[in-house]
């Protein structure tokens, strides 16, 4: 079982969709980081030797943050935009979109169930 940053990869998978399934890491950073560790993208998980392993979760610990500290640093990046105030701050505490997304017809993942205001 090929564990890494604490997920436990898809023994069925190919190794670049694999790796996918650790939070931070999608296809573009899945196909570089199999090329800079030289493993085939097309190897099963359960295919890999324990040195490719090995050589795979020290490239992503070297290259950047993943599951647990880049959701701490999301979150905290997120609080202090409420905390200064700022516009976007504001749109992430009323829970409406952030980005600029028309909230008269749609939006409704954030905004949640229609209240009905009459009902007959």
């Amino acid at each position: 079982m090929a564990r890494i940053a604490g997920v436990d990869l898809p023994l069925n998978k190919k190794i670049r969709i694999g790796l996918t399934y650790i939070y931070g890491i999608g296809h573009s950073r899945a196909a570089k980081i199999c090329e800079e560790a030289q493993i085939e993208s097309s190897t099963k998980v359960k295919d890999l030797t324990e040195d490719e392993t090995v050589r795979v979760r020290n490239i992503i610990q070297r290259d950047g943050m993943v599951e647990g500290d880049l959701r701490k640093a999301i979150s905290m990046d997120i609080k202090r935009l409420m905390e200064i105030g700022s516009y976007r701050g504001l749109r992430h505490r009323r829970g409406l979109p952030v980005r600029g997304q028309r909230t008269h017809t749609n939006s409704r993942t954030r905004k949640g169930p229609r209240r009905i205001i009459g009902k007959k």
